[in-house]
């Protein structure tokens, strides 16, 4: 698996997907992602080693994710990225995280202050409609106010490409997102292992009546396919 690539458009950066013990939630009804983990710390810290060692710092911003959220990672993991942006010049850091570990945040925040690097946290919120989130997603999100939401993230995550999204639905997501986040990153839904699947027809909807507002919004990122970071597909 590719787990090292740069992104050269929107917010140019670094970006790696490491491996961690696994996401403690593993609710969500159509992500897979939690698969990619191992209870083996020191096989965990060996594959990540070998994806950070990639790292040049040619834009002084790297973004780890890790099929889960940052305090699944192990604590060599942590101290490797530590040492990474301290030596490749780092000054921003992006990390996921589940609205479970919301109170994990802060001390994250003061650990990487301290050594200079701004650290920013993405949350996948996927939408604001608490109903379809939680009744349809099993997100683990239980507040419907995205100033709430957005309380302790700086970055959100939506999913579009779903039966029962409309053309009005997306748009009225990606405002909010951005009215409260800094940044909105949306993911189309593609076949995976779980029992949702995508909706060609609400794909084609964004397609022709959403995207084109946000290809060239600096702060929206639109990914067709889950690999679209370069990270997560097979070796070449």
């Amino acid at each position: 698996m590719v787990r090292y690539s740069v992104i050269t458009d929107k917010n140019p950066r670094e970006i790696v997907l490491l491996r961690g013990f696994g996401c403690a939630w593993k609710k969500c009804t159509f992500c897979d992602y939690h698969l990619d983990c191992s209870p083996d710390a020191a096989a965990n810290l060996a594959l990540n080693r070998t994806a950070l060692a990639q790292v040049t710092g040619q834009y002084g911003r790297l973004e780890v994710i890790n099929s889960g959220s940052f305090c699944e990672l192990d604590a060599d993991t942590m101290a490797e990225v530590e040492r990474v942006c301290q030596a490749q010049g780092i000054h921003d850091l992006h990390f996921e995280c589940h609205w479970m570990h919301r109170r994990e945040i802060p001390a994250l925040r003061v650990r990487f202050a301290g050594l200079g690097v701004r650290v920013h946290i993405k949350i996948g919120v996927e939408t604001f409609d608490r109903a379809y989130r939680e009744g349809v997603l099993h997100k683990g999100i239980g507040v419907s106010d995205p100033a709430e939401i957005a309380a302790d993230f700086d970055e959100c995550c939506l999913l579009f490409g779903l039966s029962g999204q409309t053309a009005d639905s997306m748009r009225r997501d990606i405002q909010t997102g951005l009215a409260h986040f800094d940044r909105v990153c949306v993911n189309i839904m593609v076949e995976n292992t779980t029992p949702v699947k995508p909706d060609p027809a609400v794909i084609q909807i964004f397609c022709r009546e959403i995207a084109p507002a946000y290809l060239d919004d600096p702060r929206v990122d639109i990914l067709m396919e889950n690999t679209d970071f370069g990270v997560g597909g097979a070796e070449q």
